[in-house]
């Protein structure tokens, strides 16, 4: 996404405009006006302790239908929730202490059961500076966990370390959100978005 495909506001009814909050950081600001298609936001949210800058919540329901919406079937639920802070240098330390988070949320936030398809948590640092370990740190990580062996879908830890000065912006394999970060221009790696990946589960 660049800025001159970032889309504008005014599309969103005024009453859903109202609700975004808008934050004193002019960097989250501006990420804000990307997710908030997507996401219902929050700013200074805080969980177990830890506090935020930024905090997303993204919510989809699939399901299929027979001749009638009142004859559905096969509902899935898939959600992402975003949480984002200023680290002025993060070390690895840090991005595993993030890790270890997103599986406490796991188990306090979801419900298993059938209809549970994936849920994603991810972690959005926003740095100074980005040191050569926490590089071949992200890059290299992807954690994703099945609940029941699968039977009660599964759920996905992405991590991003994103410095605004240098326009850098270094992303787990799954974490697609780390386009909306980039105020400057897209993230250098092929990757579908997450309504894209989710959706081929069921229509291809």
């Amino acid at each position: 996404m660049t800025e001159a495909e970032a889309r504008d506001p005014e599309e969103l009814p005024a009453e859903i405009r109202e609700e975004v909050p808008t934050w004193d950081d002019e960097y989250f600001d501006r990420v804000s006006g990307r997710l908030m298609f997507s996401y219902d936001l929050e700013r200074d949210y805080r969980v177990r302790g830890e506090s935020f800058d930024l905090y997303g919540e993204f919510r989809v329901r699939t399901q299929k239908q027979f001749f009638h919406p009142a004859l559905s079937y096969a509902d899935h639920d898939r959600a992402e929730y975003l949480f984002a802070r200023r680290v002025a240098r993060p070390s690895v330390d840090d991005l595993e202490s993030l890790v270890e988070l997103g599986h406490g949320l796991a188990d306090d936030w979801i419900v298993p059961s059938e209809e549970h398809f994936g849920t994603e948590f991810t972690f959005v640092v926003v740095a100074d500076e980005l040191t050569e370990s926490v590089r071949e740190f992200v890059e290299g990580f992807r954690e994703r966990e099945l609940l029941a062996y699968g039977y009660y879908g599964h759920y996905e830890i992405n991590l991003v370390v994103v410095a605004p000065d240098t326009e850098t912006v270094i992303a787990s394999t799954e974490a697609d959100t780390a386009e909306a970060f980039a105020l400057w221009g897209d993230v250098e790696r092929p990757s579908e978005s997450f309504l894209s990946r989710f959706a081929k589960q069921f229509w291809t």
